[in-house]
């Protein structure tokens, strides 16, 4: 006979494991980093002068977008997610969470952002945020067992934080807007194809399409990169070119660039697994540097 407290126990470590799951389904990291990009655009559209109040807003609201995109992407790739090793063990291959419970949940999380985005910022800014989620999680997720493109059409969802944050406080879309827009854009291509690189056994089980080329880790993809990569040294340099901050930024973010684009040389000369690794490693690095560092410099 279990007795009340055993019960009790065995109740609360299963609520403990579905709390578990559903963290799991909006990744947690990911949608932080979405966050923290829109709250960038936010800060720098607003010169320092930050309403704290419209800004947590904007966070959470960022966050709930961002994870009810991550949920609706895995209940589409559910199949899929259980043929890879990285996947395998998500909520939805190992049956911790049903596909209605992540459908459900990915709408109630759904909601709940863009209503706080309606009440805290502007009807462009909520529009934003429902088309990035659209993209994302029904324009791009289905792409990726077709081509390349995929990463063509999800760099847009993945650089429009920023923009959302800066229309959030400024309820337009200006050259500024764009520029940042541009520099996560571009910063979208070798992130993707870095991790397309590392992860290219799992993605081929799933019939996952994301190097651009012929799809081959080779020469003419690791030039891909290091293209890209090269074209953000310029970008970097566009908020203090138009007096968005000032040159201490403008130099860290060459810096970075440069760095970056190191480590692309290294692929071509290689093309190993390892570097890039580091490239995709090194990407994470760059974008919240650069943002932070524009944070600091910002022209008031």
């Amino acid at each position: 006979m279990i007795s009340g407290s055993s019960a009790n126990i065995g109740v609360g470590e299963l609520i403990a494991q579905k709390a578990k799951a559903y963290l799991e389904l909006v990744k947690m990291r990911l949608s932080l980093l979405v966050s923290f990009s829109s709250a960038f655009g936010y800060a720098l559209a607003m010169g320092g002068n930050v309403d704290w109040m419209q800004l947590t807003m904007l966070f959470i609201g960022g966050f709930l977008i961002s994870g009810a995109s991550c949920t609706i992407n895995q209940v589409i790739e559910k199949d899929y997610d259980a043929m890879m090793t990285r996947t395998q063990n998500r909520p939805l291959p190992t049956n911790r969470l049903s596909k209605n419970e992540a459908i459900w949940f990915a709408a109630i999380v759904a909601a709940g952002g863009i209503l706080v985005l309606y009440l805290s910022t502007n009807l462009l800014t909520v529009g934003l945020a429902v088309l990035s989620m659209i993209l994302y999680s029904f324009v791009y997720t289905p792409l990726k067992r077709v081509g390349p493109i995929a990463v063509f059409v999800g760099a847009f969802p993945g650089a429009l934080p920023p923009l959302l944050g800066w229309v959030a406080a400024t309820g337009m879309i200006s050259h500024e807007a764009m520029i940042i827009f541009g520099i996560q854009f571009i910063w979208q291509f070798p992130h993707f194809w870095a991790i397309a690189w590392v992860a290219d056994e799992d993605y081929k089980k799933a019939g996952f399409k994301l190097l651009p080329v012929k799809g081959e880790k080779d020469m003419k993809t690791a030039f891909q990169i290091m293209t890209y990569t090269l074209f953000l040294i310029p970008l970097g340099l566009l908020p203090t070119y138009f007096g968005i901050t000032g040159i201490n930024s403008g130099i860290v973010a060459t810096i970075c660039g440069v760095l970056f684009l190191a480590q692309t040389i290294k692929l071509m000369r290689d093309q190993s697994r390892k570097s890039a690794l580091r490239i995709m490693f090194g990407s994470f690095l760059y974008l919240p540097i650069v943002q932070i560092a524009y944070l600091l410099d910002m022209v008031k």
